[in-house]
């Protein structure tokens, strides 16, 4: 099997978590009045999810096998 056949599913994965972190139920347990650092909770989750999937696909495309 080459390497890229095993890449594909991974990254559609990826790309339904990222649907998943960014849609309406888990969005609404950050939108609470509140801060992380001065940062809005739902900002400053917004950004760590969206950096978190940023280095999933870092790390699957350049994984070897």
């Amino acid at each position: 099997m080459a390497e890229t056949e095993r890449k594909g599913p991974r990254m559609t994965a990826l790309c339904m978590l990222g649907c998943v972190l960014f849609n309406f139920p888990i969005l609404a347990l950050f939108n609470v009045p509140g801060a992380l650092f001065g940062v809005p909770l739902l900002y400053a989750y917004l950004f760590l999810a969206w950096a978190l999937l940023i280095a999933l696909m870092a790390w699957v495309v350049e994984r070897r096998e």
